[in-house]
């Protein structure tokens, strides 16, 4: 439909233009909704580092978790605090563990999530 008709078939119809927010009622929602709308603290959803403890001839860089990757995905009670605390630095997570299915291994189990493994190291360790 062209535009003229469109115009014209709204005057015909009583109605006005001026799109959704000629409706003072629906302003004032929006306006609410941004106004009370949560808002996430800095760094909430950014990467989280987990240092690996100086060994001697070990040169793995420290595993790197994409905290932004999994919230998007999913609410932070899916692993808080059944899997990790709400506190940086609260946990250590060793590799061992990992593979036993704690922390990160609980969904990384090959069904849920890509599986942990040796083969798939680079995948969390590496240089930023």
């Amino acid at each position: 439909m062209a535009e003229s008709d469109a115009r014209g078939r709204c005057a015909r119809e009583g109605r006005k233009g001026g799109g959704l927010f000629r409706s003072p009622l629906l302003m004032l929602a929006v306006f609410l909704f941004f106004l009370l709308a949560p808002r996430s603290a800095g760094g909430e959803y950014g990467d989280v580092r987990f240092p690996r403890p100086d060994r001697p001839g070990v040169a793995v860089p420290p595993a790197v978790f994409p905290h932004w990757f999994h919230r998007i995905r999913f609410r932070c009670t899916v692993c808080h605090p059944a899997l990790f605390h709400m506190k940086e630095g609260a946990e250590e997570p060793r590799m061992v563990e990992l593979l036993e299915g704690k922390y990160c291994g609980a969904c990384h189990d090959g069904k849920t999530a890509w599986r942990i493994s040796f083969t798939t190291c680079t995948r969390c360790h590496f240089e930023e």
